[in-house]
């Protein structure tokens, strides 16, 4: 027995159900979640509420990913029976759920709004008290309430190029990932909310929900839109809030280029939680089809940042005037399909995150005295951007130290740090900054953003993720068994031509002996390495690396990976000493790349 506006934590009875039993009155709203996928927890719950007799009144399995929601009116005074059981039934995962009448948030509208103006937007929700208005959305068999609000907003966040976050978002997918790393914009929170003059929201239920930012003015779709005979008109630079009403609708817009070559067309879907699988198709005045657009992003070790948002840049002919269409992969409709769309001439850019990926489990980045970790930092450029990027960190404790790392191709680099033997212990965290420039009207031109950090969530087979965190959380521990250092950690070399560099060992553990095997860490597709050895004496090695001829001059900064069998027990004092493998990267070494001269 529990009572309406309870919380209830449990844990998933494998071949059995969780049946809790409440009290409502006729006409109460009451809303039931049950959160585990926002927990962290592998629940995959189902949810069915029936009365007291057995007679089912509703059931739900999905609804915020993989966690499921009942929205009820009581049709009259008595009981009601909730049942929670995992959909496989597995044993032993925990979740919270939720009977409430607070007030419930759903989502807001327009999902993006421009800076350094007052933002009037609505909330749709359950039960949002005095201030709420009957709205024509419906979910299921029910109306949502609507809540029209001013908001201030925090104009840094789109200068510094953030994600700013009251709650871990989880509602976008079946899974925890990196949907937001490309996001700029915030979370609307509590206190936000009752600074716009919304009173009683502040134990509302449900997620917080994510504004995009932007630096120019909002459009707001307009039905009927639903065909390309009578698209909705719209001026380059665009950038549209809009919402799939209904099932199978279609959503087209006209524009006329009078400026030729590429543009930057984006939708944001799952990143703000929009619940469709959005495409984008560019259409001519003829019909032919121009392009398509689907899914991007990336999957790189621990980090999952694929979505399926369309985005990427098609050529257009100045002059003439081109169809756009957007729509449901699947032709699902309703108020929480939400989308924003933006079109315009590029501007490069690029979004940084980093992962501690070393470990095969959840962790932060615990950094052995004497020795080396390292973080993947996944790089998604934007809009053209092909410059090289400069990795830097602050607020760094004592002992402890980060070079200057430049990623001059691709998307993804290895950001290692390492801790002096003798520096103190220390738990905290550290800011990593990505540093590049690009081509603007006064010349070439600073971008600086603060590097995402993610941290994995699960390990178990297909289920990899990721999450974001407000800070970079790093320990420094004990004393590392053992360390390499490039000597000297700067070279030059020409490109299509070989170097040799001096890596050296360190043993720091005297009944440390074995072989350290050195591959590779990560090396851009352009700079190759063999597999190595260091054998039990041997304390320097040679490491030639071949650079390919086309390679973009400039700074590279590559470290190799150690793997050891050391002796190793959690228990200092214990004489059985098994070996456990141990990975450690070297310290960085930046190479110089230069150009071979040219022929007479």
């Amino acid at each position: 027995v529990v009572g309406v506006n309870s919380a209830i934590n449990g844990s998933s009875d494998q071949n059995d159900q969780d049946v809790f039993r409440f009290l409502a009155k006729k006409g109460q709203r009451v809303t039931i979640q049950c959160q585990a996928g926002k927990l962290d927890s592998f629940l995959d719950s189902t949810l069915s509420l029936s009365t007291a007799a057995g007679v089912l009144l509703a059931a739900n399995g999905d609804y915020h990913g993989r966690d499921s929601f009942i929205d009820f009116v009581a049709p009259d005074d008595g009981e009601f029976l909730v049942t929670v059981n995992d959909l496989s039934f597995r044993g032993g995962h925990p979740y919270r759920l939720v009977i409430s009448d607070h007030p419930q948030i759903e989502n807001v509208f327009p999902r993006a709004v421009q800076v350094g103006l007052s933002a009037d937007v609505s909330l749709f929700g359950r039960n949002l008290g005095a201030g709420g208005i009957p709205s024509p959305r419906r979910i299921g068999d029910l109306p949502l309430d609507e809540l029209r609000l001013k908001l201030m907003l925090p104009a840094d966040v789109l200068t510094r190029g953030e994600f700013r976050f009251a709650e871990h978002p989880t509602d976008h997918s079946t899974l925890p990932t990196a949907a937001t790393c490309t996001v700029t914009g915030f979370q609307i929170d509590a206190a936000l909310l009752e600074q716009a003059g919304a009173t009683g929201l502040r134990e509302y239920v449900g997620s917080s929900q994510t504004l995009l930012l932007a630096d120019r003015p909002v459009t707001l779709e307009a039905e009927p839109n639903d065909t390309r005979d009578k698209p909705q008109p719209l001026q380059l630079p665009a950038l549209v809030s809009g919402r799939f009403d209904e099932p199978r609708d279609a959503d087209w817009y006209e524009f006329t280029v009078a400026e030729g070559g590429q543009y930057a067309f984006e939708v944001y879907c799952e990143r703000i939680a929009g619940r469709a699988d959005a495409y984008l198709a560019v259409v001519d005045e003829a019909g032919n089809r121009v392009t398509e657009l689907d899914d991007f992003g990336h999957r790189i070790n621990a980090f999952d940042g694929h979505l399926r948002d369309p985005s990427g840049l098609v050529n257009l002919s100045p002059n003439k005037k081109y169809f756009v269409l957007v729509q449901d992969r699947y032709r699902r409709g309703g108020a929480r399909y939400q989308y924003v769309l933006s079109i315009r001439k590029p501007v490069p850019d690029f979004f940084a995150a980093a992962i501690h990926s070393q470990n095969p489990g959840p962790g932060a980045t615990n950094v052995w005295r004497g020795g080396t970790a390292f973080v993947d930092v996944v790089l998604n450029l934007t809009e053209g951007f092909n410059q090289p990027i400069t990795l830097t960190a602050e607020n760094l404790p004592p002992g402890l130290h980060v070079a200057p790392t430049t990623v001059n191709s691709g998307t993804h680099g290895t950001l290692v740090l390492w801790a002096d033997a003798d520096a103190p212990e220390f738990t905290g965290f550290v800011q990593l900054f990505a540093t590049g420039k690009r081509p603007g009207p006064a010349g070439e031109e600073t971008i600086r953003r603060e590097v995402r950090p993610y941290c994995r969530v699960w390990t178990d087979a297909g289920m990899n993720s990721s999450r974001p965190m407000r800070r970079l959380p790093v320990a420094l521990r004990d004393k590392a068994p053992y360390v390499l250092r490039f000597e000297p950690d700067t070279l030059q070399v020409e490109a299509g031509k070989k170097l040799e560099a001096k890596l050296r060992l360190t043993r720091h553990w005297p009944d440390f002996k074995d072989k350290v095997a050195v591959l590779p860490l990560a090396f851009p597709g352009n700079f190759k390495m063999s597999n190595l050895d260091l054998s039990g004496d041997q304390v320097e090695l040679t490491v030639p690396i071949e650079v390919q001829a086309g390679t973009r001059p400039g700074d590279y900064t590559l470290a190799v990976l150690g793997q050891a069998q050391v002796p190793f027990n959690k228990n200092p004092e214990a004489k059985d000493r098994p070996n456990t493998l141990v990975s450690l990267p070297s310290t960085p070494l930046t190479i110089k790349v230069t150009e071979p001269p040219k022929k007479p």
